[in-house]
C-alpha cells in the first residue's frame, strides 16, 4: 500500500516531483540561460514594433495626449504625402544603385584577397577600416572629397579633361555620391563574408576542372559561383535591408537636399518624428518601411531555390 504521505499533494509538490526528471531539469535550465536574451528580445523589440504599430494609428506631438485617427495618417501618407513618393522613389533608386554595385566590388576583391599573396591580412583590416570608423567622420571627410571647388573628385576629373561636377550640391549627382559612400564604407564585412565562403569552397573541384581543360573564366563560373551561391544570397539580402535602413551619410551630408534628391525614407521619418513631431505620422512610415523590407525579404527567400545552391 502506497503511503498517502509521500504522494505531491500541492502544487509545489507536483512540480518538484516533475522536476526530478533529468530531461525536465536540462530544459528548464536551458530556458533559464535563455531568459535575458527573451526578455532583451521582448523589452527592445517586440514591445517597442507593437508600441510603434498602434501609435501609427494616433496623432501625437509628445506634449498633448495621443489622439485616435484611425487610418488617417496612412490615407494622408499614400493619397496626399508628395514627399512619401519622393523618399520612396530615392530609396529604391538607392538599393538598385548600391547593391549590385557593393556586391560586384566585393566578390571582385575577396577574390583578389582569396589568393595567396603578401600583405593580405593588412590588405583585410584596410577594407574593413571603414565599417568601424565614425560615420561623421566618414561624411565630414567625404563631403570634402566631393567639394565642388576644391575637391579630390573634381580635380581628378579636371585631369583626365572631364568637366567638374557640383556633387552635393547638384540633384542630380547629390545621390549618387552618397552612394558611392555608402558602397565604399560596406565593401569591408561583404568582402570578409564573400572571403570566408571562398575558403569554404572545396579545393578539389578545382584540381579536378583543371584536369578537365578549364580555363580560369570557366572556373569562376562554373564553379566559384554555383557554390558561392548561398553567400551571394545571404549578402545580397543584408545589403538590401541595409540600404532601405541608410540615414547617417544623408542626415552628415545633404540633410535630404539639395530640394528633396536625397530624401529616403527613414531621414523623412526623423524628420515627422523629432523636427515636426508627428510621432503617429512617422510611426507610420516606419511601419509601411517595414512591411516593405518584410515582403522583399520574404520574395528572395522564395526566389532563392531558383540560384542557390547548398
Amino acid at each position: 500500500m502506497v503511503d498517502v504521505a509521500l504522494r505531491p499533494t500541492s502544487m509545489w509538490g507536483r512540480f518538484v516531483s516533475w522536476t526530478r526528471h533529468w530531461k525536465v531539469r536540462e530544459a528548464l535550465w536551458g530556458y533559464l540561460f535563455l531568459l535575458p536574451n527573451i526578455l532583451g528580445f521582448l523589452a527592445f523589440n517586440l514591445f517597442p514594433l507593437l508600441f510603434a504599430i498602434g501609435m501609427s494609428f494616433t496623432r501625437w506631438d509628445l506634449i498633448s495626449e495621443p489622439t485616435f485617427v484611425g487610418l488617417g495618417n496612412y490615407e494622408k501618407l499614400f493619397l496626399e504625402d508628395e514627399s512619401f513618393r519622393i523618399a520612396v522613389k530615392n530609396t529604391l533608386v538607392f538599393t538598385v544603385m548600391s547593391v549590385p554595385a557593393g556586391t560586384i566590388i566585393s566578390l571582385i576583391l575577396a577574390n583578389i584577397l582569396n589568393q595567396k599573396i603578401r600583405g593580405t591580412t593588412f590588405y583585410r583590416t584596410a577594407y574593413f577600416l571603414p565599417v568601424v570608423s565614425s560615420s561623421i567622420a566618414v561624411a565630414l571627410v567625404w563631403a570634402w572629397v566631393f567639394n565642388p571647388d576644391f575637391g579630390l573628385v573634381n580635380e581628378l576629373l579636371s585631369t583626365f579633361g572631364l568637366p567638374r561636377l557640383k556633387w552635393l550640391a547638384s540633384s542630380t549627382w547629390a545621390l549618387p555620391a552618397i552612394v558611392i559612400v555608402s558602397v565604399w564604407r560596406g565593401i569591408g564585412p561583404s568582402t570578409v563574408i564573400f572571403v570566408a565562403g571562398l575558403q569554404g569552397i572545396p579545393e578539389e573541384l578545382y584540381d579536378a576542372a583543371k584536369i578537365d581543360g578549364a580555363n580560369a573564366r570557366q572556373l569562376f563560373r562554373h564553379i566559384t559561383i554555383p557554390m558561392l551561391s548561398p553567400t551571394t544570397f545571404f549578402v545580397i539580402v543584408v545589403s538590401i535591408i541595409g540600404s532601405f535602413q541608410v540615414f547617417d551619410l544623408v542626415f552628415m551630408m545633404t540633410q535630404g537636399g539639395p530640394g528633396r534628391a536625397t530624401l529616403v525614407l527613414v531621414y523623412y521619418i526623423y524628420q515627422h518624428a523629432f523636427r515636426w513631431f508627428g510621432m503617429g505620422y512617422a510611426a507610420s512610415i516606419a511601419f509601411v518601411l517595414f512591411i516593405v523590407i518584410f515582403v522583399l525579404t520574404l520574395i528572395q527567400l522564395r526566389l532563392s531555390g531558383r540560384w542557390v545552391h547548398y
